[in-house]
C-alpha cells in the first residue's frame, strides 16, 4: 500500500506490497506553518495505521531533522513527532529518513529542479557558498529501502542518504556541466551546513559504485534531466 502522490510515493509503485505501508504523503513544505497542514498528516497517519494493523509501516521522515537552523521550525518538530507516533502506535515500523531526494517531476522548488531550471532560463541564481546538501536519487532510495525491509531491519530509524555532502558551489558547477552553460551568480556569505551519518546503507554504494560524488550526480542528472539540453 502506497500513501501519497509525490515524488517518493510515485518511485515506489512498482515495488508496491500488501504487507506493507508506504507513507509518503503529507507536508513537504520545509517552511510550511499552517498548522492545519500538519494536523492533516497527522490524521492520515493515525487513519492508516488504525486500518492497516500488522503491517509494515514506512515512514519517510527528513534529514532536515540535523539542521541546527531548522531545530525551531514547525516542520522539523512536526517529522519528530510523526515519527514518535509511528514508533509508538505500529508493532512493525521502519522510520527513514530520506535526505534530498532527485527523481523525475517533484516539487519544482527543490534544489535540483530550481538550479537547472535557473541556469537553462539565464536566471540569476543567489548561491549560498556556505551551505552544503546532501542529494540521492530517488531510485536509491527505493532500493535502499527495500533492501532494509527484505533483511527484515525494521523497528528502527535509518538515515538513507548518500555517502557525502555537496558545497552549493559544487552542485552549480557539474550543473553547469551538464547544461554545457554558465550561471548568472550571486554569490552570498550564508548557508548551513550539517553532517548525516549513514552506517546502515554506505555499504549500498560501495557495492554499486558510487563513491564518485561527482559522478554520481552528473548520472542523476542524465537520467532525469535530458529535456533541458538542446
Amino acid at each position: 500500500m502506497i500513501v501519497g502522490n509525490g515524488l517518493v510515493a510515485n518511485a515506489f509503485r512498482e515495488y508496491d506490497r500488501d504487507d506493507v505501508v508506504f507513507f509518503a504523503s503529507g507536508v513537504s513544505n520545509s517552511l510550511e506553518t499552517d498548522q492545519a497542514q500538519f494536523d492533516r498528516e497527522e490524521n492520515l497517519i493515525r487513519k492508516t495505521i488504525e486500518e492497516n494493523p500488522g503491517k509494515i509501516f514506512v515512514y519517510f521522515s527528513t534529514c532536515s531533522i540535523y539542521d541546527s537552523s531548522k531545530n525551531a521550525s514547525f516542520y522539523v518538530n512536526h517529522k519528530l513527532n510523526m515519527e514518535h507516533l509511528v514508533a509508538s502506535d505500529c508493532e512493525k515500523y521502519l522510520i527513514a529518513r530520506v535526505s534530498n531526494a532527485v527523481g523525475m517531476g517533484g516539487n519544482p522548488n527543490t534544489l535540483i529542479n530550481f538550479l537547472v531550471h535557473s541556469i537553462s532560463g539565464n536566471s540569476v541564481v543567489k548561491a549560498h557558498i556556505d551551505a552544503t546538501r546532501n542529494l540521492i536519487d530517488v531510485e536509491d532510495v527505493v532500493k535502499i529501502t527495500m533492501e532494509l525491509l527484505q533483511e527484515n531491519k525494521i523497528n528502527r530509524i535509518v538515515n538513507v542518504a548518500y555517502l557525502a555532502n555537496y558545497s552549493i558551489v559544487q552542485i552549480i558547477t557539474i550543473v553547469e556541466d551538464f547544461l554545457g552553460k554558465k550561471a548568472e551568480l550571486e554569490l552570498l556569505k550564508a548557508g548551513q551546513s550539517y553532517s548525516i551519518d549513514i552506517p546502515d546503507v554506505q555499504d549500498y554504494f560501495r557495492r554499486k559504485n558510487l563513491q564518485d560524488k561527482e559522478n554520481y550526480l552528473s548520472g542523476i542528472l542524465k537520467k532525469y534531466y535530458q529535456n533541458y539540453l538542446s
